[in-house]
């Protein structure tokens, strides 16, 4: 019996309508360079956001809060430069999309034009919904992100589960419209309810792409170095890991040591004459 054939087409958001549509389910992962995202898109992965998470996977920081414009612009370039299939989706950093829908757009436009993604990214509700209809409307898809908005962190004050309050749950459930109202292409729920995971699901069109969300989402994400277990200060709940890189890393980068102190390496077969 074949097997059938990969899915080779290119993603659009459109793309990603078509699969919500069907039932197929949409996987993403986080990217941050070019290696890791041809990796990630021949492995068939449909999504591939260039996260402000850089800021703590990459850069050693203890939120996303810090990481600037330039510095994902450039994270952004350098994944765009790996990938064929995937659709490539660029957060918007803290303070580069807050100020002014002007500013958001420029920002906006800096993502597509300079680092070449398809799509960018923006933390909020109702309040982001008038900045994210300016981005629409000059033809950028927009992203939303609702539930545990990482940028807030000093806001929220804890990175627990968000909108188990009925009057919180039912605020998220109307600012979901909002954003699908406003033009996004699709929503990221990071960290909430599965029951409500799943009923938003059923209630918008665009799809929802969840992070500690349940399985009722329309897609999941993750942060790679997280389901690597390359990023080992800590491991949310939610996180399935696929690998344990982190160990396998440090175990060569060991034997590498010893076999340079020992002067095994390198060998003559490894030398030139």
């Amino acid at each position: 019996m074949s097997q059938p054939k990969p899915d080779t087409r290119k993603v659009t958001t459109h793309r990603l309508q078509e699969m919500k549509q069907s039932g197929q389910k949409i996987a993403a992962l986080t990217a941050y360079d070019a290696t890791m995202a041809e990796l990630l898109d021949e492995a068939g992965v449909d999504l591939l956001l260039v996260g402000d998470s850089v800021a703590m996977v990459m850069q050693g920081l203890d939120t996303t809060v810090t990481v600037s414009m330039e510095t994902m612009l450039y994270h952004a370039t350098l994944v765009r430069r790996g990938v064929q299939r995937a659709l490539v989706v660029g957060d918007l950093p803290f303070m580069s999309y807050q100020v002014n829908p002007d500013e958001a757009l420029r920002n906006a436009g800096r993502m597509v034009k300079e680092a070449g993604v398809e799509a960018v990214k923006l933390e909020g509700g109702g309040g982001v919904a008038k900045t994210l209809r300016r981005i629409v409307d000059v033809g950028i898809p927009v992203m939303g992100h609702l539930g545990l908005t990482p940028q807030s962190i000093h806001k929220f004050g804890t990175y627990q589960v968000r909108a188990r309050d009925p009057e919180e749950a039912e605020t998220l459930r109307k600012d979901a419209e909002r954003l699908e109202k406003a033009g996004a292409f699709a929503i990221v729920l990071e960290k909430v309810p599965h029951a409500l995971a799943a009923q938003v699901a059923r209630e918008r069109d665009v799809p929802i792409i969840g992070i500690g969300a349940g399985p009722e989402c329309d897609g999941q994400i993750l942060v790679s170095h997280d389901m690597l277990g390359l990023y080992t200060r800590f491991k949310p709940r939610f996180v399935r890991r696929y690998g344990n890189i982190a160990a396998h890393m440090s175990e060569a980068f060991g034997r590498y040591v010893e076999d340079v102190r020992g002067g095994s390496f390198p060998s003559i077969k490894e030398s030139y004459e």
